[in-house]
């Protein structure tokens, strides 16, 4: 069953593409959901129209992605959160987490763009997604430490160099 996209669907495609798509998934998900139309030759006709149109338009805002990519090139994100004595963070840092640091750093990008692949549960480096354009991705890497490590770690080299100086 081909279906016409009205708007972005993850893992399946972007708006107006013309994607192949199991019946019941397009009967009873995307249609009803007005996530997609059936993609019958008249509809297809009405779709080449609108494209034609919009070329422009549609050419600005691939051009606003990549200026907001070139800005999030080379970013670097760090993430404190509550660890336990092993290692492992109590939840999970999701997408949320990271558009609030990117917010922070004074990017504000939508937590729906930003995919992380695997469920990030301990301690360690990571990487991102964020997907600005069907054509334009950019990936952050994001770095997750423990909450509360590095003031202990800055009073313990305080404590040192004030005990080298006595």
């Amino acid at each position: 069953m081909e279906v016409i996209l009205k708007e972005d669907v993850l893992n399946l495609g972007y708006k107006d593409d013309i994607v192949t798509v199991k019946p019941g998934y397009g009967r009873n998900y995307l249609i009803p959901t007005g996530k997609a139309v059936i993609a019958s030759p008249s509809a297809k006709k009405v779709l080449a129209e609108a494209l034609k149109q919009r070329a422009h338009k549609l050419e600005k805002i691939k051009n606003d992605a990549e200026a907001v990519a070139a800005k999030l090139e080379g970013v670097s994100l760090t993430i404190e959160t509550k660890v336990s004595s092993t290692g492992t963070i109590f939840g999970s840092v999701t997408n949320i987490q990271i558009a609030d640091e990117l917010e922070k750093l004074g990017h504000n990008i939508e937590r729906r763009l930003i995919v992380v692949k695997d469920a990030v549960k301990e301690v360690g480096n990571y990487i991102a997604t964020v997907r600005l354009h069907k054509e334009v991705s950019v990936d952050i890497p994001f770095e997750v430490k423990e909450e509360g490590k590095e003031v202990v770690e800055k009073k313990e080299k305080k404590e040192e160099a004030t005990e080298e100086s006595n």
